[in-house]
């Protein structure tokens, strides 16, 4: 009976060493629990690093792509400018030839003309009797021919 009497309830150190035991555990845990939220987030900002370097470059790449097209359609709006600049100026090219062969034309009728009068005037032997003074105005739709006889 004397081994049972010395040990007649738990053993103190058992228990503390148990508490202590339990104690570490908890840090334990507590210590991974706080590394896990330590490393999700780290990777959170790993994550959202990684989105943020994505969407800049996307953006980048949508800059580009834009200042591509906008310099493409300067192009094009240039083109359009030069084409029609050249039609114009060939339009007016085209006008100012019609309207130098219309006054031509009509400078020719005016020649012509006082040619006939010219002829028919020196037909007549009447030197003394008049002297023949001629206005011409030629415009681009009729023409203004005046022939004054003058006697001396």
């Amino acid at each position: 009976m004397g081994g049972k009497c010395c040990k007649s309830g738990p053993d103190k150190d058992a228990l503390e060493t148990e508490k202590l035991k339990r104690l570490c555990q908890k840090r334990h845990r507590a210590r991974i629990k706080a590394a896990e939220k330590i490393q999700s987030w780290w990777r959170g900002t790993l994550v959202r690093r990684t989105l943020l370097v994505a969407a800049l470059r996307a953006w980048m790449i949508q800059l580009w792509w834009r200042t591509l097209l906008w310099s493409l359609l300067q192009k094009k709006r240039r083109q359009a400018l030069v084409t029609y600049a050249n039609t114009v100026r060939a339009v007016v090219k085209i006008q100012s030839l019609v309207r130098m062969w219309r006054i031509h034309w009509r400078y020719r009728q005016v020649l012509n003309a006082i040619y006939v009068i010219q002829c028919h005037w020196q037909c007549h032997n009447c030197h003394t009797c008049a002297l023949l003074r001629g206005h011409c105005v030629v415009t681009a739709t009729h023409l203004q021919f005046h022939i004054e006889i003058i006697n001396p």
